[in-house]
């Protein structure tokens, strides 16, 4: 059981230690942000203790207890003071705002970017509402972490070190007996942290559920409604918020006890110091105005202390958000080579291919050799599961085969098949496909430099020429998932997206599947003159497609 304990131990000390070098690099990103809140925050920690010791020596002056002082000095100076913490507080407040949303867009952009580079195995393991949930919620509670609450620390520690000394300065045992509060502190805090941490992590994990059934049952709300499945769905929310409220509610509550314990600590401390203030002024051992420095200086002692509760709870919350943000990080990005564009002719070579999506899971492709030759049109057909989807994705680097290899050829020269080969290869994917926005931003994803001219002849080629009479023309804008257009006129524009893209292979995923016969003949027809020395691939169930091909690539699925 001890060993158990000590492994579990240097486990969770090795993952604090890669979240705080994890931080450690954050921080540099937007450490002129940190910076400037950490010099506002001790700039106003001397402000403050500036005005405790006017106050003392304007209230010593009322009394007489400072005969040739001016009242009205210390009036001034108090005055002065005030404005000068009123506008360090507005600074603090502007730069906040300003500069921390501009360091939560800096952060979120990254991240984005280096998912939309990820490896789509990797990234497919995540469901899109938990990436958005940590992308939203993660990075703001980490941004927030690195450019407020490290200053606010730094600030902290500062008031308590320099009230600290102040009130040493006016009664050494009334200071020792004050900070004796700390250590019991620490103490109390190593009992806190572990279960809080992991109450920590449950709740977010229920946070990022709820997101992810949300935004399924919205996006798939057409089927929602149609199969009169809105009760069941809502009941499903409900269950998952039910069972986040309980864990939100365990986590309250150890914290508001913890919490409680801990302020009884800190009003026992207060208490202690205006009795022996009272005491001590009735002694006549200490004037009227030390008496109200050392309640403030008490404030200004156990606030901090106080806070450093706060802190423990941001702190391990910050812990939470890292490692999720780490997750992600940790998603490996495709290799970073230039780009390799082949010649016009290419064709596509698979040898002796072996893939599985999962180690154990069944072999969708075994063995498996063919050829696309340069210029070729190919139908490839089959059942469903056979393998048809995931010949895509070989194509496309976006999986791997465990054996074999997956080449292009072409020009005098072969190239195994990787995401720098991608550029060879325009894809126009099955089912919706347009983003929302103008028909125009959809059409300029494959060629962000195509001219008014190219985009209109992809639209005819593709039999897409109705987008000339919608209101706006290119300009028409379409909604999520092309909503505003039927499933035809969207898969028409998808194609002719694709065929802007001047890629020597031409890949087509059940492309024609919403069509009628004669549009889908005009279709075919059209992209097939306009692509001619082109290699073209349709995955197709329709036999409109299969006159038109070269060849046709018939799979079968295996049984394990």
């Amino acid at each position: 059981m001890t060993r158990n304990n000590t492994s579990g131990g240097r486990r969770t000390m090795a993952g604090a230690l890669q979240t705080a070098r994890w931080y450690g690099r954050s921080w540099r990103g937007f450490r002129r942000q940190a910076l400037l809140n950490t010099a506002l925050g001790l700039l106003l920690v001397g402000a403050d203790l500036a005005f405790v010791g006017a106050t003392k020596l304007a209230i010593d002056a009322a009394t007489g207890t400072r005969p040739g002082s001016g009242l009205p000095v210390w009036l001034g100076l108090l005055a002065g003071i005030a404005v000068v913490q009123l506008g360090l507080g507005y600074a603090s407040k502007w730069i906040q705002a300003v500069l921390g949303a501009k360091a939560v867009n800096s952060m979120q952009r990254r991240l984005f970017a280096h998912l939309l580079h990820g490896r789509w195995g990797e990234l497919r393991t995540f469901h899109t509402g938990d990436l958005l949930n940590r992308m939203e919620k993660d990075v703001a509670v980490a941004v927030t972490f690195v450019t407020e609450s490290l200053p606010a620390l730094v600030t902290t520690l500062a008031r308590f070190v320099g009230a600290f000394v102040f009130l040493f300065w006016m009664d050494r045992m009334l200071a020792v007996i004050v900070a004796l509060v700390l250590p019991l502190f620490v103490a109390a805090s190593r009992l806190y942290v572990k279960r809080m941490r992991r109450l920590t992590h449950e709740v977010r994990g229920a946070e990022s559920t709820i997101q992810a059934a949300m935004q399924e049952n919205l996006q798939h709300a057409l089927v929602v409604k149609t199969l009169q499945s809105e009760d069941m769905a809502t009941g499903r929310l409900a269950h998952l918020q039910d069972a986040l409220r309980s864990k939100v509610v365990e986590r309250t509550r150890y914290a508001s006890t913890s919490s409680t314990l801990m302020n009884a600590g800190f009003a026992t401390g207060y208490l202690v110091t205006f009795g022996w203030g009272v005491l001590a002024l009735a002694g006549g051992t200490i004037t009227y105005g030390a008496l109200i420095a050392f309640v403030q200086l008490v404030g200004q002692i156990q606030g901090p202390v106080r806070s450093l509760t706060r802190f423990v709870s941001a702190f391990i919350t910050a812990a939470a958000a890292g490692e999720r943000l780490m997750e992600l990080e940790k998603i490996a990005e495709d290799e970073n080579e230039e780009a390799m564009p082949m010649e016009k002719n290419v064709g596509i070579r698979f040898a002796n291919v072996d893939f599985s999506y999962t180690h154990g899971s069944r072999m969708v492709l075994r063995q498996f050799s063919y050829d696309f030759p340069p210029g070729s049109v190919t139908a490839i057909v089959g059942e469903t599961g056979a393998g048809k989807t995931t010949l895509i994705r070989l194509l496309l680097a976006l999986a791997a085969p465990g054996r074999g290899e997956v080449s292009l050829y072409g020009g005098g020269r072969t190239c195994p098949v990787a995401p720098r080969t991608r550029c060879n290869f325009a894809y126009a994917p099955q089912g919706n496909t347009l983003l929302s926005g103008t028909i125009r931003d959809n059409l300029r994803l494959a060629a962000p430099d195509a001219s008014d001219e190219e985009m209109a002849g992809a639209l005819r080629t593709a039999a897409a020429d109705f987008v000339f009479a919608l209101p706006g023309g290119l300009d028409a804008r379409c909604g999520e998932m092309g909503d505003g257009l039927s499933e035809g006129q969207a898969q028409r524009i998808g194609i002719a997206r694709a065929l802007l893209r001047k890629a020597p292979v031409l890949l087509l995923d059940e492309v024609t599947s919403a069509l009628d016969p004669a549009t889908e003949e005009r279709v075919i027809s059209g992209v097939i003159e306009a692509s001619r020395g082109r290699t073209l691939i349709f995955v197709t169930h329709r036999p409109a497609v299969l006159k038109y091909c070269t060849q046709t690539l018939r799979l079968e699925k295996n049984s394990r």
